[in-house]
């Protein structure tokens, strides 16, 4: 696939990259500022929108997305709960774990939010992280994509075509990317990067006050910042962050300035926060950096909630090391004190089903309370029930779930394995066709829906499901034509 050379999309997503992540916007004070344009005369919310499916869908194709429900839903609450406290919020958030050991993170059009994993090693509390959260809903909320389009529209057209390739590259391939991009910016008139600096300044301004209205410490953006400039500083290459961010002396005394100006109250992190940390680094860090003994020694040593994380970590490890017996019984006791933790409740059925205990499984699931309305768990019991042999039981949690969360790739892939242990054919390759779908494959998904239609009886409503299915997909084949070509 080739990507058209369209200074519209190339400029935006430039943009995305190179003004990277900012805070959204608060108050009535924090409302887009008229600086010109608001970048409605070259592209609309719905063109937007469209734009961000387009792209994300790239994204689940091409990058080394984490799909593991515990971290997708704790990303997307804690980047919502920002977003409640976001002027000029004219789109749906969705945010996104990329598995990298480099520190960066991106925004793009329709939303869509994107954190390297190793942002969980470096930040040190949930303000922190949350920080950067801040900082990349504010390049959305502020429209500095759109305005980024508009302004190149003028000027240097050639460095944005070099700049498209770099950037889809990069969601593939950060570091490959990243170099790609470097090179490319090598060339660029410096009134873009004064703009990019504007942008970051701006969303810092606005970012800060999000950060602290959503109960988070505005200490944390300085901090932070703080860091990326020590790397810098004493490193042989920048952080890849900064390459996409950039980080004059003046954007740190300015954030730091107004963090100052602010009530700075103690704020702890969640344990959600820790567990996800620790989650991260143990079952998703490369295998040079793991879960190391210290940072465990360490939280063993620390408050509650720290130590509660630390023993969570250590079943990590056994489970990570196909030690079963030990990992199970370290997490016994966490479970019993807490026999609805979703974090205990998702290792508990691994381990199960480590060991061919579905039955077991499907038990302690069964019991608890709540889990119609709980994802995650959800999840656990349709895979425990898929593992069990009871697949006509799992069909029945994924169809309501598939319903509700229908870009949850999770879902489609265990209904496909559940309609195919069923011998439903059809099911299975209309399963299979949504997960195709997800990852920009449109040919090969209406191809297997075409299958799965022939397959069922002629004139039945399930053919003509598939059918209305076929249709929808190639109006997004239509939609999608303009930002590549076969």
């Amino acid at each position: 696939m080739s990507i058209r050379l369209r200074k519209t999309v190339m400029s935006v997503l430039f943009g995305a990259l190179l003004a990277g992540n900012l805070p959204a916007q608060a108050d009535s004070q924090d409302r887009l500022p008229d600086i010109g344009t608001t970048a409605g005369s070259t592209l609309s919310i719905n063109q937007e929108l469209a734009m961000g499916d387009f792209y994300v869908r790239q994204l689940r194709a091409g990058a080394p997305l984490i799909n593991d429900p515990l971290l997708s839903n704790y990303i997307n609450q804690l980047g919502n709960r920002l977003v409640k406290r976001a002027d000029s919020v004219r789109t749906p958030f969705h945010f996104y774990l990329i598995r990298n050991d480099e520190i960066n993170a991106f925004a793009f059009f329709g939303g869509n939010v994107v954190l390297h994993s190793a942002l969980f090693r470096y930040a040190d509390s949930e303000s922190e992280l949350a920080s950067v959260l801040a900082h990349e809903i504010s390049h959305v909320t502020q429209r500095h994509l759109a305005r980024s389009m508009e302004s190149q529209q003028r000027s240097a057209p050639l460095t944005w075509v070099g700049a498209l390739g770099s950037i889809l590259l990069a969601m593939a391939n950060p570091q490959l990317g990243m170099a790609a991009l470097s090179g490319t910016l090598a060339g660029a008139q410096q009134g873009m990067i004064t703009f990019t600096q504007a942008n970051e300044q701006e969303a810092d301004r606005i970012g800060i006050q999000v950060l602290q209205r959503a109960g988070f410490d505005p200490q944390a953006m300085p901090n932070f910042l703080q860091k990326l400039a020590d790397q810098s500083r004493y490193a042989s290459k920048p952080p890849e962050m900064l390459l996409t961010h950039p980080l004059p002396e003046s954007r740190l005394s300015d954030a730091r300035n107004r963090a100052n100006q602010m009530r700075s109250t103690p704020v702890q992190s969640s344990q959600d926060f820790l567990f996800a940390k620790i989650r991260t680094f143990g079952m998703y860090g490369s295998p040079d950096r793991p879960l190391s003994d210290d940072l465990l020694e360490q939280w063993e040593k620390g408050n509650v909630r720290e130590q509660l994380a630390a023993k969570y970590g250590r079943v990590i490890q056994f489970y990570q090391a196909k030690k079963y017996d030990e990992a199970r019984n370290r997490l016994q006791p966490l479970l019993a004190s807490a026999p609805t933790n979703p974090w205990f409740l998702d290792m508990m059925t691994d381990i199960d089903l480590g060991q061919n205990r579905a039955a077991q499984a499907i038990s302690r699931l069964q019991n608890v309370s709540g889990i119609q309305t709980n994802p995650v768990l959800q999840l656990n019991l349709a895979n425990a029930y898929v593992e069990g042999k009871q697949p006509a039981e799992a069909s029945k949690i994924l169809y309501r779930y598939t319903y509700s969360h229908p870009d949850d790739p999770n879902g489609w892939e265990l209904l496909a394995q559940a309609a195919a242990a069923r011998g439903l054919r059809a099911e299975e390759l209309a399963a299979r066709a949504e997960s195709l779908a997800l990852s920009g494959q449109l040919d090969q998904a209406i191809q297997l829906l075409s299958n799965a239609s022939s397959l069922v009886k002629l004139g039945s409503l399930e053919q003509a499901r598939y059918d209305a299915r076929i249709d929808q997909l190639r109006q997004l084949q239509q939609r999608f034509r303009q930002y590549q070509k076969s």
